[in-house]
């Protein structure tokens, strides 16, 4: 090795294995934190799993929900109701965050999820279902479900949503 390579090698190993200190702060002084993310406002939908325990889907939707002060809502809807799509496509659009400035949707499709609903007490004979989650992300029984077809849908399901939510 040549008389330059020898402190080269020890200045790499010297400032590389300090570097954790390097960054640290100073003992007793005072640290800038970030602010905490801003809360999104409005209408936030949360695509439920395909598989799995819809209690634990809905626990973890609550969860997440509750770091922005949001309500959750258990959502069922299906790909043929045209009362469901006119709601789901408001919401995506933000047509109702003025309405509902801190809701969460955890949406189901009731083809696709019909048994896990049932197992978790999600049922209801008409969508689209509106269900508030117990503690344990089961059903807590206090729910709105129907709509009407044509222009008035989301206008019909809107007032009623924002009742269930007063419960």
């Amino acid at each position: 090795m040549n008389r330059f390579a020898v402190p080269l090698v020890l200045s790499a190993l010297v400032s590389g294995g300090c570097k954790a200190q390097e960054d640290a702060p100073p003992e007793g002084s005072v640290v800038a934190q970030s602010p905490p993310p801003t809360p999104f406002a409005g209408v936030r939908t949360v695509q439920a799993p395909s598989t799995g325990d819809v209690r634990e889907a809905v626990r973890q939707a609550v969860s997440e929900a509750g770091r922005e002060r949001h309500r959750v809502v258990v959502y069922v809807g299906a790909t043929w109701c045209e009362p469901c799509q006119q709601f789901h496509q408001a919401a995506a659009a933000g047509s109702l965050d003025a309405i509902f400035p801190d809701l969460t949707l955890v949406e189901f499709d009731l083809d696709r999820d019909r048994e896990r609903l049932n197992q978790a007490g999600y049922a209801s004979k008409y969508i689209p279902l509106f269900a508030l989650p117990g503690p344990d992300g089961s059903a807590s029984g206090k729910q709105v479900e129907g709509g009407i077809k044509g222009d008035a849908a989301v206008a019909f399901m809107a007032p009623r949503l924002k009742e269930l939510l007063r419960q």
